[in-house]
């Protein structure tokens, strides 16, 4: 019989457990904006005072819905963070702050769990090391999410019943109009010019892109704070019945389930048409005419939809607009900078035709084949590298958001003596206004160390690269359009006759072009 010798099993404990804390609040009052700044305050100070702890950052997020995971940026860092080994244990005030959907509260817990981190409820007095953690979490995360639910019903029922009392419900006012009072619309008579303007166009013959053209030639102020006129905007204006001083309630609407979304309104909800709600800005004959006029435009315009591989992927080098696709009545295709299409003397990036887009993407890929080892080869490794200089950790993000939490904590006790009349209200405001500045500084420089941890997301893209042209033929004899979607992320044109190529991965390659006149 053989001798057996059982070797029992060594627990390894880390000299120093690294940890975490996650904050959120969910409102900009002050009294949150003190919440937020104490209990990142509170948990630098708990973990760095406990023996054989390591701080590793403070993830903390403001004034954001915590239903949507999509929306909380530290929440998603924190998890990347644990994926990349930088986490043994997270402390959270409560479930709630954690979050208040309880799919989504298992799904990061469980793969947590996996990746080995333990996560500390402190309100619940929950470990996820307990074995019955889980079910004590769903249900936490269960009344937490029927809180929200909750709370979400009850405004909508409220919107409901004054929609249905035929009052007037707006939270931003359309161009042309101004709230007054929260409630009340009031005619601006400057930007009502320029809406009859636009209505008197439509009807004279000019299309949308047209009147956008012309209210950006003449310098006119976008609606919504834009930039620019943009044909959409226009569209949505020569559509809006609130020109004819009429509202149209509930044109879209929030789903009632998790995740809360806002959607069109195509029958899904009922809407209310009330009349005679406010001043108007057009005569109901001319807002019916453009609403005829457009249907019968539609009517002679429309076409089966066609994707082009080219489509969306070419922008110009010069002035930053994407090119559209004409074709000849000869069959002959071009690619062209819309603002150089709209006005030549705009931009100098002219037509491209369609065929040396073509060959110059064959070219460039029997490069990448040929001269792959001294290209993309030293680029991954460089990233490589750079990735693993990031894992020893990012004290600057633990420094910036201290300093936000400092300067938060600021901007309340300044509020706090306004409001008990120790400080002068100018006096006041010049102070808020200096903190609101640093705070916009701060976060400013938080979101470019957000994006210096992108990295690993580079590196996939340009392995995925690499992948695509280990899988594809080793020499390209025409335009293969698969290929081409997997590798280009986007066409740079330099001029009519030079593009770049920027692969996904971030790499650019530069092709010449025929000239070609037609």
């Amino acid at each position: 019989m053989a001798n057996v010798k059982i070797i029992p099993p060594r627990e390894r404990t880390p000299d120093t457990l690294r940890v975490a804390a996650y904050c959120r609040v969910s409102s900009d009052s002050s009294d949150q904006l003190h919440s937020y700044a104490s209990q990142i305050r509170k948990y630098t100070e708990k973990i760095s005072e406990h023996d054989g702890w390591e701080l590793v950052d403070i993830y903390a997020d403001e004034a954001v819905t915590g239903t949507r995971m999509d929306k909380r940026e530290d929440f998603n860092r924190m998890l990347s963070d644990c994926r990349k080994g930088r986490i043994d244990k997270i402390l959270v005030k409560s479930i709630s702050r954690f979050a208040r959907n309880t799919k989504d509260c298992l799904v990061a817990l469980r793969e947590l769990a996996a990746l080995g981190v333990t996560v500390c409820f402190e309100k619940e007095n929950i470990s996820t090391e307990t074995l019955t953690s889980e079910l004590m979490v769903s249900v936490f995360g269960s009344l937490a999410q029927e809180e929200s639910i909750s709370i979400g019903k009850n405004q909508r029922i409220s919107y409901q019943r004054r929609m249905e009392r035929g009052e007037f419900i707006t939270c931003c006012a359309p161009f042309g109009y101004r709230l007054v009072d929260g409630k009340n619309l009031v005619v601006d008579e400057n930007e009502a010019e320029i809406v009859r303007w636009m209505f008197d166009s439509y009807l004279a013959g000019y299309s949308v892109t047209q009147i956008a053209a012309e209210l950006n030639k003449r310098r006119i102020p976008a609606a919504c704070g834009g930039e620019l006129w943009h044909q959409q905007v226009v569209k949505k204006i020569l559509i809006n019945e609130k020109y004819i001083g009429d509202s149209r309630c509930q044109k879209t609407f929030t789903t009632n389930t998790f995740p809360f979304t806002r959607k069109d309104n195509h029958g899904e909800v009922s809407q209310y048409y009330i009349e005679n709600t406010h001043p108007a800005i057009i005569s109901k004959d001319i807002f019916e005419r453009v609403q005829a006029l457009r249907r019968r435009r539609a009517q002679r315009t429309q076409k089966p939809h066609i994707e082009y591989p080219l489509r969306t992927k070419i922008m110009c080098g010069i002035c930053g607009s994407t090119f559209s696709r004409k074709m000849s009545r000869n069959g002959y295709v071009v690619w062209v900078c819309r603002k150089h299409d709209n006005q030549a003397s705009d931009c100098p990036v002219g037509r491209i035709p369609e065929s040396e887009i073509y060959a110059a993407f064959v070219r460039m890929y029997n490069k990448l084949q040929l001269h792959e080892g001294i290209i993309l080869t030293p680029a991954l490794a460089q990233l490589d590298d750079l990735n693993a200089a990031l894992q020893q950790g990012n004290p600057a993000m633990l420094a910036v958001n201290k300093a936000i939490a400092d300067t938060t904590e600021q901007s309340y006790k300044v509020s706090q003596l306004r409001a008990k009349g120790l400080l002068d209200e100018s006096a006041c405001t010049t102070k808020l206004l200096d903190i609101n500045a640093k705070l916009t500084e701060l976060r400013r420089e938080r979101r470019l160390l957000l994006k210096n941890e992108d990295i690993e997301d580079v590196i996939d893209a340009l392995h995925q690269t690499v992948n695509t042209l280990h899988a594809g033929p080793e020499t390209m004899d025409s335009f293969n359009e698969n290929i081409f979607a997997d590798l280009v992320e986007k066409i740079i044109a330099e001029s009519q006759t030079c593009i770049r190529f920027r692969l996904y991965g971030g790499i650019e390659f530069k092709e010449q072009l025929r000239e070609v006149r037609r």
